[in-house]
């Protein structure tokens, strides 16, 4: 039966507003509602919406809007301050998680691309788990909150180098292409900061009194970074990054990313639900096993290796465990980077659906790890609920 794009709609907000209700009474990461909501509505199960190709290009702008939205965050001061903090721990544990998902891919049968993508996704932490799961207070007054920051910037930092990587490999992936995408970056960098410097700003100082000025301002110099930077050979994920960094020294980029949350969510719950409407049910039968065991290894080695690699920078060792067990699982960013290896014809379906399975498990798996055991907004024990 054909569906229109408007029961589409219908089917995605009004079911995700339901099962989200639903996992906020069970503790659960709302994100994994819209992905069981796309395996229940579509192709696969019940094919109420039959049109998830067109979806997924609607919702990858979302992903735009979350690159353009976490450049707006870094501040190039808290930048620095952060690099000096948690550099070492991050990189090092990214390291330890490469080589479990590499090797572990090996050991299902994947090839070595597909392995080395296995290990890329593995690298990074849930920013949504590990910012959500934090007190506020916590967040913004405590040394924790500083250091699960600072080491998930970083990490965010390794996923947009990656995600370079995999858009020059999708062009050919031989070694002139990948210079010059090397290339086009800074080009498309110092074209930002005199654009920002010499067009954008001062029209934001001229007209800062009409929001709706602002507003269209950053949505269009958002998507036209994209533009171009996919027009140079790098992505749309890239161009909207950049965008977002050439503003984040300005007051205005406060006023932006309030702004702009809603629509990043709106196409967040796009994005996701097609994630889970691309998941086929007769692979995941293949695969389920490789899911499991690579969630475990996830759960397992993550809180150790943050622990061991935090004791090493004189943290304390309940401080240590804290740390490891709210970033102890994989991220959005892993979704993402499989999202484009797959458009970019690097990752066949087992292994794809491997690492989009392990995500979901770790996170169920870490968020009710976390609020049992650590003080949080969501904690069904009282003496562990903290705002």
């Amino acid at each position: 039966m054909e569906h229109t794009l408007f029961f589409s709609f219908f089917i995605i907000f009004s079911g995700a507003a339901i099962l989200a209700t639903l996992s906020l009474y069970t503790h659960q990461p709302i994100i994994v509602a819209y992905v069981a909501l796309g395996i229940i509505a579509g192709p696969s199960v019940m094919g109420w919406v039959n049109d998830a190709e067109q979806l997924s290009e609607i919702s990858h702008v979302g992903i735009v809007f979350l690159l353009f939205l976490l450049g707006l965050d870094m501040q190039p001061k808290s930048l620095v301050h952060v690099l000096k903090k948690a550099s070492l721990v991050a990189l090092a544990s990214s390291c330890v998680f490469f080589a479990v998902g590499y090797f572990a891919a090996l050991g299902f049968g994947f090839t070595q691309v597909e392995a080395i993508i296995t290990g890329a996704a593995l690298m990074f932490s849930s920013t949504i788990i590990g910012i959500k799961l934090l007190p506020t207070t916590v967040l913004h007054h405590k040394h924790i909150g500083e250091l699960m920051v600072g080491l998930l910037l970083l990490q965010d930092m390794l996923a947009i180098i990656v995600l370079l990587v995999i858009g020059s490999a999708s062009s050919g992936g031989n070694m002139q292409d990948f210079a010059l995408t090397a290339l086009a970056l800074p080009c498309l960098i110092l074209f930002a900061f005199a654009c920002v410097r010499f067009v954008i700003l001062p029209l934001l100082v001229k007209f800062d009194l009409f929001h709706e000025y602002l507003f269209l301002m950053a949505i269009g110099w958002c998507l036209g970074l994209a533009e171009l930077g996919a027009y140079l050979g790098l992505s749309k994920e890239m161009g909207a990054f950049v965008a977002g960094i050439t503003l984040a020294t300005h007051p205005v980029a406060q006023f932006m990313t309030e702004k702009l949350k809603p629509i990043r969510d709106f196409f967040l719950v796009l994005f996701f639900f097609t994630l889970g409407a691309g998941f086929k049910l007769h692979v995941l039968a293949d695969i389920w096993l490789y899911a499991l065991i690579l969630s475990a290894l996830v759960l397992a080695i993550k809180p150790i290796t943050f622990k061991l690699l935090l004791r090493q920078q004189a943290e304390k060792n309940a401080l240590s465990w804290d740390i490891g067990f709210r970033l102890g699982q994989i991220s959005e960013f892993s979704l993402l980077i499989t999202y484009l290896a797959i458009a970019a014809n690097l990752l066949g379906e087992n292994a794809a659906h491997t690492i989009q399975a392990t995500a979901v498990i770790t996170f169920i798996a870490s968020t009710y790890i976390v609020i049992f055991k650590y003080p949080n907004p969501i904690a069904p024990s009282s003496k562990l609920r903290r705002d």
